[in-house]
């Protein structure tokens, strides 16, 4: 681990507090960085002009009773991951080969997006229950290191 990753992934922790998924909730937080210089952020959060769950006073997902991990469709958030990515397109910057912070391991559907956009290597805090984005990013050779075990390097 390097003071880089440190403050980075601290930055993607205080990024996730801007979440605007009910209160019981992951919040999650994604920066992306290239050559030491944050390019974008993004948090889990409902798309612009659709009324947030925090602000409906429910989780959608809680009220169908739809299990962590699985059918992330249901939801109104986009993830921090498409977020941050989506906010890269938006503003014209090329995230190709950088590094993606952030703090909870990604999904699948992340995966998928992390891959074609070019980010070269993901750092995560905290892991998700679905293993199919971690044989994807083997797959396709995609450098993914999970921050505690940074911190025993």
């Amino acid at each position: 681990m390097n003071k880089w990753d440190k403050r980075f992934i601290e930055m993607a922790g205080v990024v996730a507090t801007w979440s605007s998924c009910y209160q019981d909730n992951r919040q999650v937080g994604a920066v992306i960085v290239k050559d030491k210089r944050i390019l974008t952020t993004g948090y889990n959060g409902a798309s612009s002009g659709i009324t947030s769950c925090k602000d409906r006073g429910e989780c959608l997902r809680k009220k169908l009773g739809i299990a962590s991990g699985t059918r992330q469709e249901i939801c109104y958030a986009v993830h921090a991951e498409q977020n941050a990515i989506i906010q890269a397109a938006k503003l014209g910057v090329s995230v190709d080969g950088a590094t993606i912070y952030v703090t909870h391991q990604p999904c699948s559907i992340c995966a998928k997006m992390i891959i074609n956009s070019g980010i070269k290597r993901i750092v995560y805090k905290e892991g998700y229950p679905d293993e199919f984005s971690q044989r994807l990013f083997a797959e396709c050779g995609i450098q993914v290191d999970k921050y505690d075990e940074l911190m025993k390097e």
